[in-house]
C-alpha cells in the first residue's frame, strides 16, 4: 500500500546495521530504487564511507544502539519500512547474543510504526532447540517479531561472500600465514550466496514485490563442503598450504582453548584467528537451504531471482592475497595482452610491441627511422 500511494523518493527507509558489510550492498540497491535512507548504527562516524551510493542527501547516517530502546523508537519513528541487518558470531563485553539477536527484533517492530513494513535478516541453521546460543539467539528473534508484527518479512541467508566478506577473505589471511591448516567441520556443506543478491531480495521486500509473513532462505547456486570451498580459495590465491580434518572432539577444544584466550586478551587476538565453541557447534550442521523452503517458493527461485557463483565473484577481491598479487606480469602477458604503444623497440618476447596499431611516441621512434 505504501508504494502505491507514494514514490520511492518520498519514503524513508530506516536500515539497522546498515553500516557493516551486508548493509552497505543493501544501502547501494535502496539508493538505486529512489527511497530515502536512515542507517541507524552505534557509530555513525564510521558510516560515511555509505555516501557516495546515493545522491546529495539520500543518505543519513543517525546514532542508536539496540541496547537503548529510546534510541530506537526515535531511528524509525517516521520510517515507512524498517530493516534489521544486525548480528553477531561472537559475544564482546555488552554486545550479547540475548540483546542483539534475541530481544533487539521484536523491539524494532514494536517501536516502529503500526504501517511500517518490517525486515528482517536472520541467518539458516535459526533453531531453538540447537545447542548453539547464536542458532538459539536467532530462532528467539524470529519468534519475537512475529509476536509483534505476523506480516513481517525475514530472511535467512547461508553464508555470505562478496568484497570484505569473513568467510573467504579470512582463509585467504589464513593460509597466508600458516602452512598447516586445521579445518572444524571440513565435510560440513554451504551454500554461499552473494551479499548483492540477498540485499535485492531485501530492496523486493520494500518494493512490496515479496509476501510479508513468512521466512525466505537464501543460498547460492552451488552446495560444498568447507573443504572445497578453502581448496578454491587456495588455488584462487596461488597458496600451498597443508588441510588437516579436525575431529570434532578436537575441534570442540580448539573452540574452547581459543575462546578462553580472545576472553583472556581481551579481544586483542587476531579476529582471523578466533573460532569459539559456539562456531564450532555450529559447523556440526549443514548450512544450506532446506527441501521444505524450495518446494514452498520461499526462495530465490521463488523471488524470480538467479543467484550468483561465487566464481563470478571471489576471485576479484582475493588476488590481493597472491604473493605477487595482480603485477605478475610473467603470467598475464601473451597474445590478449594490450600492445604495447610506447616502447621505441621490443623488450623481449613477451613485451608484445606492435607500434602499427595506434598513434603513439613508438610510431613515431619507428617513422624516424
Amino acid at each position: 500500500m505504501i508504494g502505491a500511494i507514494r514514490p520511492p523518493a518520498q519514503q524513508l527507509v530506516t536500515v539497522f546495521g546498515g553500516s557493516g558489510f551486508l548493509g552497505r550492498f543493501v544501502v547501494r540497491a535502496l539508493a538505486k530504487r529512489g527511497y530515502r535512507v536512515l542507517v541507524a548504527t552505534r557509530r555513525p562516524d564510521l558510516a560515511n564511507h555509505l555516501q557516495p551510493l546515493g545522491m546529495v542527501g539520500q543518505i543519513h547516517a543517525i546514532q542508536a544502539n539496540l541496547r537503548y530502546p529510546e534510541s530506537v523508537r526515535h531511528a524509525v519513528a517516521k520510517a515507512d519500512h524498517v530493516i534489521n541487518l544486525v548480528g553477531i558470531l561472537q559475544e564482546s563485553g555488552p554486545q550479547s547474543f540475548g540483546t542483539l539477536q534475541a530481544e533487539a527484533p521484536q523491539l524494532i517492530a514494536e517501536a516502529a510504526a503500526p504501517d511500517a513494513r518490517i525486515i528482517h535478516v536472520s541467518a539458516i541453521g535459526a533453531d531453538a532447540q540447537s545447542e548453539s546460543l547464536y542458532a538459539r539467539s536467532k530462532a528467539e528473534g524470529e519468534a519475537g517479531l512475529f509476536a509483534a508484527r505476523p506480516d513481517a518479512t525475514v530472511f535467512r541467508p547461508s553464508v555470505l561472500f562478496g568484497p570484505g566478506d569473513g568467510f573467504f577473505t579470512r582463509f585467504a589471511a589464513l593460509a597466508r600465514t600458516l602452512p598447516v591448516l586445521p579445518l572444524a567441520g571440513a565435510d560440513t556443506r554451504f551454500q554461499p550466496v552473494y551479499a548483492g543478491d540477498v540485499a535485492e531480495a531485501i530492496a523486493g521486500a520494500v518494493d512490496g514485490t515479496v509476501p510479508g509473513g513468512r521466512v525466505y532462505e537464501l543460498g547460492g547456486p552451488q552446495v560444498q563442503t568447507l573443504r572445497t570451498l578453502v581448496e578454491y580459495v587456495l588455488a584462487t590465491t596461488e597458496r600451498r598450504c597443508v588441510l588437516v580434518n579436525l575431529p570434532w572432539p578436537v575441534a570442540r577444544m580448539q573452540g574452547s582453548v581459543m575462546g578462553f584466550l580472545d576472553r583472556a586478551s581481551l579481544g586483542l587476538l587476531p579476529d582471523d584467528f578466533v573460532i569459539t565453541r559456539d562456531q564450532v557447534t555450529l559447523l556440526e550442521r549443514d548450512n544450506v537451504v532446506s527441501e521444505a523452503a524450495l518446494r514452498e517458493g520461499r526462495s530465490f527461485e521463488g523471488l524470480g531471482i538467479t543467484p550468483t557463483a561465487y566464481e563470478a565473484i571471489v576471485p576479484s577481491y582475493l588476488v590481493r592475497f597472491r604473493k605477487t598479487g595482480q603485477f605478475d606480469l610473467k603470467r598475464n602477458a601473451g597474445p590478449s595482452a594490450p600492445p604495447d604503444l610506447l616502447a621505441p623497440e621490443s623488450t623481449g618476447p613477451d613485451s608484445n610491441l606492435q607500434p602499427g596499431t595506434a598513434s603513439g611516441p613508438a610510431i613515431g621512434q619507428q617513422a624516424s627511422r
